[in-house]
Parts: C-alpha cells; sequence; structure tokens
C-alpha cells in the first residue's frame, strides 16, 4: 500500500491556493473546476501530494488544534524569518523536543496547524 494525498476541504480556493504555494513552496500540479461551484487542485512533488477542495456554498471548514500536516525544511531559521516576513504569525515554537529536531508551528487560512521541521544532523 502506499500513500498518495491528504485532501483538505478549504474556505477559499484562491487564498489556500497562494499559501501552499508561496509559503509551503508546493507545486501546483493540476487544477480543475467542476459544474456545481466545486474547485480541485493537487499540489507538490514526489509520490505524496496535497489536495484542495473548495465547494461554493458549503460551510467553512473546521480544523481542530490536535491535527497538523509537516514539511520538511533545510534551515528552520531561515523558514522562520521567510514566514513572518510574509505577515504569517508563528503559532507555537520554535520547539526542539531532542538533538535531532527542531519546529515550528503557523496557521493555514484555514486555520489548521503547518509544521515546519528541520531534521538536525
Amino acid at each position: 500500500m502506499k500513500f498518495c494525498w491528504t485532501t483538505l476541504r478549504v474556505n477559499n480556493m484562491e487564498e489556500s491556493l497562494d499559501f501552499y504555494q508561496r509559503i509551503v513552496q508546493l507545486p501546483l500540479q493540476r487544477r480543475s473546476d467542476v459544474e456545481g461551484g466545486m474547485s480541485l487542485a493537487f499540489l507538490g512533488s514526489g509520490d505524496t501530494q496535497v489536495e484542495l477542495i473548495y465547494r461554493q456554498g458549503e460551510k467553512p471548514a473546521v480544523y481542530g488544534k490536535d491535527i497538523s500536516m509537516g514539511f520538511q525544511v533545510d534551515d528552520l531559521d531561515a523558514m522562520m524569518e521567510f514566514v513572518t516576513s510574509q505577515g504569517i504569525a508563528i503559532v507555537g515554537g520554535p520547539f526542539k523536543p531532542n538533538e535531532h529536531v527542531r519546529f515550528f508551528y503557523v496557521l493555514d487560512p484555514n486555520g489548521l496547524r503547518i509544521q515546519f521541521v528541520e531534521q538536525i544532523r
């Protein structure tokens, strides 16, 4: 079995696309608009992707604080500077639970916690 993608229901497709492309730096693979006010977008590279779904007229998506998506970065300090320069608040961290990893959290436009992680060698 192979993990393929994580699907996120979003409140605004354009805001979410901007965040995941500009901040998380995931390339857009494909996007389609379906009849009835539904839009789909797949982002990422390699085998695992993020799928964004927007449905016009649906109640806002609500994500709890007990779930997050993690993305590995080469330089955590540089990523912290980048997100803050883009007007995005750091909502947790940086944390260093052991000598091998550091991370911090931001929120995506839908309130989902996004974790940026640096593996320390």
